[in-house]
């Protein structure tokens, strides 16, 4: 391949990147948002499907393409019923196909427990063994989390890489996390996963460090027999301080925004359920916040909060969140808990369920389940069934009768929208002590922070100044003690 020919394939390529994305037609720049600069920006970054890293043998040019993995799903039914064993392989397969796979096959066998050695037993790797090499597979991924034993026993049997469901949410994670403490939080879920995993092929981790060690270990890499294993074993630790530091300094940033919230008495709503189930669309719907918006798993890593008001005035905060899914790695939610105390300190959680979802009662306990262990369990929960417009109006039923305190929405179209926003604001905390003002015309300031901060009931403006009825916190109430007014 001549250079002029690469340069002409490449600035080829780079037209069809800008046509695709949908922007360079678009009149009125003003007209893109953040989330859709986000999204364009993710899809060009993303593998094309059907794309291969082969060369090819033809006449006249040679060149390269990138090819998608390929995987094979395995998974190990212990309890519930077929239905929840196939919902189980269909969200790895979603899951496998956002992080970049291609998926060949899945199979999952009916077992008490899986087998300790292998996952599958014996006698199913020698099958899965003639699958991926009839297939081509050069993946393997797991339904389940794998103790290092089972990944090594794997490996050696079926000559390929193998990752379960832990690693597999972990590289999603790495993929789409944006922000400084996203990717220090990602970073340190995968160091504290990969440390229980560290292994050696031919034994290489195992040799003593001593001497000019190669590799560039040398000074701080000797030790009285210390191996490699234990260096590398060490150095992760080390890294692993490191960005714990790191995260607690981020977290006194958020602490601060949060105190000062709580000081004004602003609410706070935070924006809860099954990853993909709509969450950042409600918020673009109910604030205008514009985030990033995609039908895709885990989209939205980094947490946005939002000031709104209510049909009275009163001003609260709407805060979008991770998403949740199945058997949540253990290390996320650690890696995660400065973020996810958003949602313990709420006044309000919006728990978001996909209507239209094989099985949005599982959604709904696996939600539950880490809001219990981030301890926010006892906030005040409102049900948000989403995505109506394409849900069975039966499971929306069912849904609804289950949940007393719920409502029926669709994000995409807006139906339901009015009614969730009265179902919010009547939620909310209302402030404790009445009071009954004649705030003088001077205090201007006073009267913004009544209608900011507190709920007014009835205004009347008369000669000496502006006579309030309202509800108001403890603190502003006492600022407003001098200006009370009694009824003659």
């Amino acid at each position: 391949m001549t250079e002029s020919t690469a340069f002409d394939l490449d600035d080829e390529l780079a037209a069809t990147d800008t046509w695709e994305s949908g922007y360079a037609d678009d009149p009125d720049p003003e007209a893109i948002t953040a989330g859709d600069l986000d999204l364009a920006e993710r899809h060009a970054l993303r593998r094309a499907a059907g794309l291969r890293t082969e060369l090819e043998d033809i006449t006249e040019v040679e060149y390269r393409q990138l090819r998608l993995e390929r995987v094979i799903l395995v998974g190990v039914w212990t309890e519930g019923s077929v239905q929840d064993a196939e919902n189980s392989m269909a969200e790895l397969a979603l899951l496998a196909e956002t992080a970049g796979s291609e998926v060949l096959d899945a199979l999952y066998q009916r077992r008490q427990s899986p087998d300790p050695a292998t996952y599958i037993g014996r006698g199913k790797v020698d099958g899965l063994r003639e699958i991926v090499a009839a297939t081509g597979a050069d993946t393997v991924i797991c339904d389940g989390e794998l103790a290092p034993s089972q990944l090594r026993n794997l490996e050696d049997r079926l000559k390929v890489k193998v990752v379960d469901r832990t690693a597999l949410i972990l590289d999603i994670f790495a993929q789409h996390a944006k922000s400084k403490e996203g990717q220090a939080q990602v970073e340190l879920a995968q160091l504290t996963y990969m440390k229980q995993r560290l292994r050696g092929w031919g034994g290489n981790l195992s040799r003593q460090a001593g001497g000019r060690v190669a590799g560039g270990a040398g000074i701080g890499g000797r030790g009285p027999g210390e191996t490699k294993i234990e260096t590398d074993r060490r150095r992760i630790n080390t890294k692993i301080a490191k960005l714990r530091r790191d995260l607690t300094h981020m977290k006194t940033t958020r602490d601060t925004k949060r105190s000062e919230r709580r000081r004004n008495a602003v609410p706070s709503v935070a924006i809860a359920g099954y990853t993909n189930a709509g969450k950042s669309s409600l918020l673009n719907r109910i604030t205008g916040a514009g985030v990033l918006v995609e039908d895709a798993l885990f989209a939205t890593l980094d947490p946005t909060t939002r000031r709104t008001t209510t049909s009275d005035g009163r001003v609260f905060t709407m805060s979008d969140t991770v998403g949740f899914v199945r058997h949540l790695p253990h290390q996320l939610v650690e890696a995660f808990r400065s973020t996810l105390e958003e949602v313990a300190d709420s006044d309000l959680i919006v728990h978001v369920v996909d209507g239209s979802h094989p099985d949005p009662e599982g959604q709904l306990s696996a939600v539950r389940e880490v809001l219990a262990e981030i301890g926010a369990a006892g906030v005040p929960e409102l049900v948000v069934i989403n995505k109506i417009d394409a849900a069975d109006p039966l499971t929306v039923q069912r849904l609804l009768s289950r949940e007393p305190h719920s409502v029926a929405v669709s994000a995409r179209t807006g139906e339901g929208i009015d009614a969730l926003r009265a179902a919010i604001e009547a939620d909310l905390p209302r402030p404790a002590v009445e009071v009954q003002v004649l705030v003088p015309y001077s205090r201007g300031d006073l009267v913004n922070r009544l209608h900011e901060q507190a709920e007014v009931l009835a205004v009347e403006h008369t000669a000496e100044g502006s006579l309030i009825r309202a509800r108001a916190h403890p603190d502003l109430a006492g600022e407003l003690a001098d200006f009370a007014w009694v009824d003659s």
